[in-house]
């Protein structure tokens, strides 16, 4: 059985309702009249909407899965538009054919005014642009680690999952929680990430900086440091003579890199806490006063 609504879309039967509005949305880009300039890029328009209207429907697909093409007197969807005559109203035909559905065809035509604002700013009144722009503020560790975020918009609750290493300024897009109207996909949510300051990490591109505070005495003569980072423990090795601000590199402790999929470095940076003089034993001060160098 012959399905030519599919071709026109560039979809397979099987396709899902996602991959439908995604070929739809990108086809009426190429086509629209306002930035199509060609002869016959109204007409496509025209049939590439048409095509939606039916199979973006659930409805109305199973009742095309079901005759196909025997809706079109067998004729494929291309040839059945153009055979209905310029001054003819497609839309009018499908909305008789395959009945209300979704609440019908815009009642303005394919070239009316019935579709608002226009394709992505364009004028024209087409495709409205459904997308809505907010910012999503997330506190540092989540930034880092991932995890999720219930928001509110429009009376409607929902989870948006923070991917792993997302930093600031950056944007993610939840698919279909935009606007709507009739006739056309859902617009989705797109949303800059606003990270919050840590009070312990700092963060420059995948890598992480820390300050650890270590002993003098294992700063003289070497010890070890029990350090909790964000993904595990790890015992830090104190060499002797460390020096203040002395820095450590502890690798794959940092960030991940959302393109390569690489981790950042940890880097710590060594703050040595001297003891109080008035808790040392006074003979260890005296011997102190005079033995440690004085320049």
């Amino acid at each position: 059985m012959s399905k030519s609504l599919y071709e026109t879309l560039g979809v397979n039967e099987n396709a899902t309702q996602s991959e439908i509005k995604k070929a739809y949305r990108s086809l009426a880009k190429q086509y629209h009249p306002d930035i199509n300039k060609t002869p016959e890029a109204e007409e496509k328009f025209k049939e590439i909407n048409a095509a939606y209207e039916v199979l973006g429907d659930e409805e109305k697909k199973a009742q095309y899965d079901q005759y196909g093409d025997s809706m079109f007197g067998g004729q494929n969807f291309h040839d059945f538009a153009r055979g209905q005559g310029a001054g003819v109203d497609i839309n009018e035909i499908l909305r008789n054919m395959f009945g209300g559905g979704r609440g019908g065809f815009s009642s303005g035509g394919f070239g009316g005014a019935g579709f608002g604002g226009g394709f992505g700013g364009f004028g024209g009144g087409y495709a409205p642009d459904l997308d809505i722009e907010a910012s999503l503020t997330v506190d540092f560790r989540t930034a880092v680690l991932g995890g999720k975020k219930n928001i509110s918009l429009n009376g409607e609750s929902f989870d948006i999952k923070i991917p792993q290493g997302i930093a600031n300024g950056q944007k993610i897009r939840a698919k279909e929680k935009g606007k709507r109207a009739q006739g056309h996909p859902r617009g989705d949510l797109i949303l800059t990430i606003n990270v919050t300051d840590d009070n312990e990490y700092t963060r420059e591109g995948d890598d992480l900086y820390l300050k650890v505070d270590v002993p003098l005495y294992s700063a003289f003569f070497g010890g070890k440091v029990e350090l909790k980072t964000l993904y595990k423990d790890v015992t830090l090795k104190i060499p002797e003579n460390t020096k203040q601000n002395q820095k450590m590199r502890l690798k794959e402790l940092g960030v991940l890199n959302r393109k390569t999929k690489e981790m950042g470095s940890l880097y710590i940076t060594i703050n040595i806490v001297l003891p109080k003089v008035e808790t040392l034993p006074s003979e260890l001060v005296e011997m102190m006063k005079a033995k440690l160098p004085q320049h």
